[in-house]
């Protein structure tokens, strides 16, 4: 079947384009309502704690903007996985899918990455490089060890992402199991051996495999598919290792 036969028509693919949309935003909408709650029992109990108008509710209103918010967060880093489990958004694995097909596959990406992505602005600032941050990691498919830290909020396709124990990946880094190459949305997985660290605002693309105990050094380069030997720190772009 050649590529133009398998482009949908435009009413079609408007028509899963809309799906799409519709279905991400009554999902996100549910999630975040659903995450909300424990925040709205909060602010429910400080106002039946107070008399309406009274100085003491907005103290007790301005108290909890910030804890509100926090547990907000919290438990949108653990509504929204189990959503995403739920309704099967995610990167597929080793797949080349051609946007110009608009397949319920790739659609199924997009909506996983859109909600991966509100996440990241309304947790992730909060706890990117903690272990919650790891635990919404693992919740959304990623295999991780022990003592991951990701202090990046560049990471995206989490459940092609495999890392051994003791693994950092520092700022900014930017770490993905998709590439788009001439209008097809290519996936692999990315593999880190146990500790191994990677630096600040690096870049690692697809299909990567970097052996334990190896460094990466800030603002370098692994290009996709690149395989590293452990034990060994490499830097530049693309990386490559350094002389002992």
């Amino acid at each position: 079947m050649s590529a133009e036969s398998r482009r949908p028509s435009p009413a079609v693919a408007a028509g899963r384009i809309a799906w799409t949309i519709a279905t991400l935003v009554v999902v996100q909408a549910v999630v975040c309502g659903v995450s909300a709650v424990p925040a709205v029992l909060v602010w429910h109990q400080a106002a039946a704690a107070s008399e309406p108008d009274s100085v003491l509710r907005w103290m007790l209103f301005s108290i909890a903007i910030v804890p509100s918010y926090v547990l907000f967060a919290l438990c949108l880093t653990i509504v929204s996985p189990f959503a995403m489990r739920l309704l099967r958004w995610y990167t597929p694995p080793d797949a080349a899918l051609r946007i110009a097909d608009l397949d319920w596959e790739l659609m199924r990406w997009v909506r996983f990455g859109a909600s991966i992505h509100l996440v990241r602005i309304i947790a992730g600032t909060l706890f990117k490089g903690t272990p919650i941050w790891t635990f919404y990691l693992r919740l959304n498919g990623a295999r991780l060890g022990k003592r991951v830290y990701v202090n990046s909020l560049a990471v995206s396709d989490y459940n092609l992402i495999v890392c051994g124990d003791d693994v950092v990946i520092g700022g900014s880094v930017h770490l993905s199991g998709h590439t788009v190459e001439g209008g097809v949305v290519k996936t692999a997985r990315v593999r880190l051996g146990s500790h191994v660290t990677i630096g600040l605002g690096s870049v690692v693309e697809i299909g990567v495999e970097i052996g334990s105990h190896a460094q990466v050094g800030a603002l370098s380069f692994v290009p996709k598919f690149a395989k590293l030997e452990g034990g060994r720190v490499y830097a530049g772009a693309p990386a490559v290792p350094l002389e002992t």
